[in-house]
């Protein structure tokens, strides 16, 4: 039975999984779109949203837990000063993700997880 079990395995040790997550959500903070596949995408997207509130939280608690999750000082530094302002006025749903068809090589769902843009931020 699978009674309160949350998160996907995708077929990786504990160690290899969070390892991936934690590089993949540092690439998304630091370029803002990464391309990947679609259950990838939704196992990320926690992580990165977390990262965001801890960012609009902003105080040295918060700066020191994304510190331990996020792979760069510099990603960090983007995140307080950059990302988090962005997104003052947002209760969550930071961002995106927009299915791309199918990879070649094995059939496999390929999708854009974006961070939503300011304008649209404002507009709702």
């Amino acid at each position: 039975m699978r009674h309160r079990v949350a998160g996907r395995k995708l077929g990786r040790k504990t160690g290899h999984r969070l390892a991936m997550f934690r590089n993949m959500v540092t690439s998304l903070l630091d370029h803002e779109r990464i391309v990947t596949t679609v259950t990838k995408a939704k196992e990320i997207r926690k992580f990165a949203e977390h990262m965001i509130t801890l960012g609009k939280r902003g105080d040295l608690h918060a700066r020191r837990q994304a510190l331990a999750f996020v792979r760069s000082k510099k990603v960090a530094h983007k995140l307080f000063a950059e990302i988090a302002p962005r997104y003052a006025q947002r209760q969550g749903g930071y961002t995106r993700i927009v299915k791309m068809g199918f990879r070649r090589g094995d059939g496999a769902p390929m999708c854009l997880i974006e961070l939503v843009k300011p304008e649209e931020t404002e507009s709702k």
